[in-house]
């Protein structure tokens, strides 16, 4: 190539070797087409760091990855996320991709591991799916190859010191309640779900249906901390989506715990995560799909898993949402109240376009002057622990409350 530096020492160790062998074999089987919307110039960068990559100048692979990157998050945070075009998406994958192999061709030291997997993480979250999920395989084998014992510390920020255990502090159960219990049920045929339940939209908690998933002998927060502490995530800042201090922030499994788990009292932060059992299949292996979700239209790849994990004290305000949801307890408890979508009007839904789908009561303290009817409606409640899964129709009202260091799943279906 015209201009380029001379090729650099060969590179050695088994982890670059490992990744190298994660690689197509040629430039070419990376699959660098892109659309029109993708800047040329861009593309062309791309091509280059490529290039550089497969004639072993990977210094120089990292400054043209670095630039791409550069570039393609600009256009990822331009607009509204559904408008973003998909090839601007791959051409960030690919970005990442590349990085995260040259960050490691030299004998790498656990930060630059770190590093190139902190850059895998944000393309799993932000990019998308290239080279048959090649960033999955390139995260285990980063992960593979950094050892907890030679984790580097977290990055300078307002952590606390790590104490032993997670906090406790007592979050206060509700007051006795005017309202009904959700009935149980233990392990009901389909049939049974399906007429009793599914079919009227009546709210029902199931037990005994997870008791078969391997999280629920060996999830904890230990276990989760050597599983994905290394991982990146966003993670929610403030207690409940609806305060105007809300945010959201990315930040390592380990940064999290210490920060709003097991370090001083802080902002409450809630990992939601809608993608976290695609970026770790560790995680994904450990739960199933409940098999009354067959009743539904779609296919199980249909299903949407997410991952709600956090300390007590966190809210998921009065809201509804577009589909059926299971939401099974795995650790710690929770208070849900739940409400028919007849009472939508009495429950005073935001009119902005956003919060359409939220209310704006606060269930447990309600302004009782601006919201006189909220008092009258009837509602179902109850403390779901672990082992509980909770069905909630497809637009039924619902508020969750954590009492405990809680992780749930829940399974969005139609």
């Amino acid at each position: 190539m015209a201009g380029a530096s001379a090729p650099e020492a060969p590179a050695g160790g088994p982890l670059w070797e490992a990744l190298r062998a994660l690689l197509p074999d040629t430039q070419e089987g990376l699959a660098l087409d892109l659309g029109a919307s993708v800047a040329a110039s861009v593309a062309r960068l791309l091509r280059r760091a490529a290039a550089l990559l497969y004639g072993g100048q990977a210094r120089a692979c990292l400054q043209a990855a670095d630039a791409v990157l550069d570039y393609s998050w600009e256009r990822l945070n331009t607009g509204p996320w559904r408008d973003v075009d998909k090839d601007w998406r791959r051409v960030y994958a690919l970005g990442c991709l590349l990085k995260a192999v040259c960050l490691c061709r030299a004998p790498a030291e656990p930060a630059a591991v770190a590093e190139a997997l902190r850059v895998c993480d944000m393309g799993l979250l932000m990019g998308a799916a290239i080279l048959g999920d090649i960033l999955l395989r390139v995260a285990a084998v980063l992960q593979a190859h950094l050892p907890a014992g030679k984790r580097p510390p977290p990055r300078p920020g307002p952590a606390q010191p790590r104490p032993k255990k997670a906090r406790s502090a007592p979050v206060p159960l509700p007051e006795p309640e005017l309202g009904s219990a959700v009935p149980r049920v233990r392990c009901p045929s389909l049939q049974y779900f399906g007429e009793h339940f599914l079919l009227p939209g009546r709210p029902v908690i199931l037990e005994g249906v997870t008791d078969h998933w391997p999280c629920m002998r060996k999830w904890s927060l230990e276990y989760i901390q050597a599983t994905a502490g290394c991982r990146t995530v966003p993670v929610e800042v403030g207690s409940r989506y609806t305060d105007e201090d809300w945010a959201q922030r990315l930040m390592t499994v380990d940064e999290f715990i210490s920060t709003h788990i097991t370090g001083e009292p802080r902002d409450i932060g809630y990992l939601a995560q809608h993608q976290l059992f695609d970026q770790i299949p560790e995680l994904r292996q450990d739960i199933g799909i409940p098999d009354y979700c067959c009743l539904g239209d779609g296919d199980e790849e249909h299903i949407t898993i997410n991952a709600w994990f956090g300390p007590p004290g966190t809210v998921s305000p009065l809201h509804q949402d577009p589909q059926q949801n299971f939401l099974a307890q795995v650790m710690g408890r929770k208070y849900i109240r739940l409400y028919s979508p007849r009472e939508s009007e009495a429950l005073y839904p935001h009119e902005t376009h956003l919060l359409h789908n939220t209310s704006q009561v606060d269930v447990e303290n309600p302004d009782l002057e601006r919201f006189p009817r909220f008092a009258e409606i009837p509602f179902l409640s109850c403390v779901l622990g672990p082992g509980d899964m909770l069905f909630i129709p497809v637009r039924y009202w619902h508020y969750v409350r954590a009492l405990d260091l809680s992780f749930s799943v829940s399974f969005w279906w139609s």
